[in-house]
């Protein structure tokens, strides 16, 4: 398993209970949004095999309709059929989903973009994502919350990214110090990444007053 979340930092616990609380606020808002029924078909893209956290794979943990429901992830996160009845596993390869165009209602995506790689990467997963969906609700960590949530460490990810890097290294963090584990986003750099065909909600979710998580969902408008 990647260890996304620096599991056994004397931090974690706190950012856990913070999380879930977020990721109830974006669970609410992806019902408010899309209403979903027992009819609607969904994908989860980019679930976790983690089940130590709280907080891990919290759409499962919330969502009603399991039997409608596909999750898929680079990793083998088959456990969660077991965990979940009713929900579909399918493992990914990172690069093009083995589902046909329009399969699914809804992608729901959160906390993946920020790991997929440089901006070319991050836009051809969102295409791919699109692709698949009549409708998307993607999450990611803005990078201007005080505190990076996957180092815990606080405001060197406001530097430019290849200071970030190089202190990260010098830290012993070379994990994250790759643009292919860690490549955060502001909101304009997240509008930026999707087609100018759709039509984008942005919403923030905020923690102390700052924003702490970026929402942008929608519905195809492309052709």
């Amino acid at each position: 398993m990647i260890d996304y979340f620096s599991l056994g930092h004397p931090l974690s616990g706190l950012r856990s209970h913070y999380a879930l609380k977020a990721r109830r606020r974006m669970f609410d808002i992806f019902v408010e949004v899309f209403q979903p029924t027992a009819q609607t078909r969904v994908l989860d893209l980019g679930v976790t095999p983690d089940d130590s956290l709280p907080e891990s794979n919290f759409f499962e943990q919330l969502y009603p309709y399991p039997n409608r429901l596909t999750v898929a992830s680079i990793e083998d996160a088959s456990s969660l059929e077991v965990r979940f009845p009713g929900v579909r596993y399918v493992k990914i390869n990172g690069k093009s989903l083995p589902f046909a165009e329009g399969e699914f209602d809804i992608v729901f995506c959160s906390a993946v973009l920020e790991h997929v790689g440089n901006r070319e990467n991050q836009r051809a997963f969102i295409t791919e994502a699109l692709r698949v969906g009549k409708g998307f609700f993607f999450t990611t960590p803005h990078r201007f919350f005080p505190l990076e949530f996957h180092t815990l460490i606080p405001i060197i990810h406001w530097l430019p990214q290849r200071w970030h890097q190089a202190i990260l290294r010098a830290l012993g963090q070379t994990f994250w110090a790759q643009t292919e584990n860690l490549n955060l986003l502001t909101s304009s750099e997240l509008v930026a990444l999707f087609p100018a065909c759709d039509v984008l909600n942005v919403r923030l979710i905020r923690l102390f007053g700052w924003p702490s998580n970026i929402l942008v969902y929608g519905r195809r408008h492309c052709t």
